[in-house]
């Protein structure tokens, strides 16, 4: 895991050599006739990439974005109208069941099937009118690390291209370098806390929502620390109820206009007491992991880098074996 979570940049500069033709192509299709929505599916870290390109697309393309449940078609048969729609499907291995049954039916009702995935020759690329290689190389660790970077980088090139938006493109040919530096950053101020915490939040907002739904993930797999993800503004609903001295609550903060709130609740929880770890945030009597600034678009992606690296380090000092989480697979072929 640590040595595979390390090789995100060259997957996200292989991409850029790669995927080119592909990516001009879809973005003339997608300009000539735009969707009427976004259709996004996917399990696992790559539904926590969707997340990601549900606030991407929608603050960037100004179109309707949402996920599907797969079981609508590998369980319940039923085939709804997708004509005029892109569907979006992300997937490591491109093997998975239900997955492939979700876009086969997606492309009978009419949709345009973007494929995203590490696996090019894989069932579900078969499935495709474009594919997007991850180009992450093999992964072995049951935990995808540097496969979900490539997936955030991938939907960023999509919509960079779809909108023409070359501050984007800017963006994302910074963010190899970035990357490399986000990996080398000390966030080992955390593991202490860490080690010994029964519970934890995993708190994002907007672009860092899914982030912060992959931390979370990572936890549990990985480390055998029972976390949960929120909204910034969902935690408040109610969630927050059962913060004690039992939680810690893990912030992670890009910044454009989710910033702000997050600092609020960092404080506020910092002044009840709690155990706060924050990145792209200083609340006063916070643990404040650093983080590099950049796009707020290519943010994200060097947060979840800097995390990997500290859940690598956290699972060895919980007693785990990242690469060999218990009970999980590599694919994990749902129905």
């Amino acid at each position: 895991m640590f040595r595979e979570a390390a090789g995100a940049a060259a997957a996200l500069r292989a991409q850029a050599q790669g995927n080119g033709a592909t990516l001009a192509a879809l973005g003339r299709a997608l300009r000539a006739r735009p969707p009427r929505a976004v259709i996004t599916c996917a399990r696992g870290s790559s539904d926590h990439a969707a997340t990601f390109a549900k606030y991407l697309i929608e603050t960037r393309a100004g179109t309707l974005t949402a996920s599907a449940a797969p079981s609508v078609a590998s369980v319940y048969g039923a085939r709804p109208d997708l004509q005029q729609c892109l569907f979006l499907a992300i997937s490591q291995s491109g093997r998975s069941p239900d997955l492939l049954a979700a876009t086969d039916a997606a492309r009978d009702a009419g949709a345009t099937v973007v494929v995203l995935v590490n696996a090019e020759t894989s069932p579900l690329a078969r499935a495709a009118h474009y594919v997007l290689p991850l180009r992450a190389g093999p992964e072995l660790s049951v935990a995808a690390t540097k496969s979900y970077i490539a997936s955030l980088a991938a939907l960023v090139a999509l919509v960079a291209t779809w909108t023409d938006d070359e501050g984007l493109h800017a963006a994302l040919a910074a963010a190899p370098a970035q990357l490399e530096q986000a990996w080398a950053l000390d966030w080992s101020a955390a593991v202490a806390p860490l080690t010994v915490a029964r519970h934890l939040y995993v708190i994002g907002r907007g672009l860092g929502l899914g982030i912060a739904q992959e931390v979370a993930l990572k936890c549990k797999e990985t480390c055998g620390l029972h976390a949960e993800a929120f909204s910034g503004a969902e935690v408040r609903h109610g969630p927050q109820a059962l913060l004690d001295g039992s939680f810690g609550a893990l912030l992670l903060a890009q910044r454009d206009a989710a910033h702000a709130g997050l600092v609020a609740l960092g404080a506020d929880f910092a002044a009840r007491g709690l155990r706060v770890l924050a990145a792209g945030l200083a609340p006063a009597g916070a643990v404040v992991l650093p983080t590099l600034a950049a796009d707020p678009v290519i943010e994200p992606l060097l947060l979840v880098q800097s995390a990997y690296r500290l859940l690598a380090q956290l699972a060895v000092a919980r007693g785990h074996d990242p690469d060999h989480p218990p009970h999980l697979a590599k694919v994990t072929e749902t129905h």
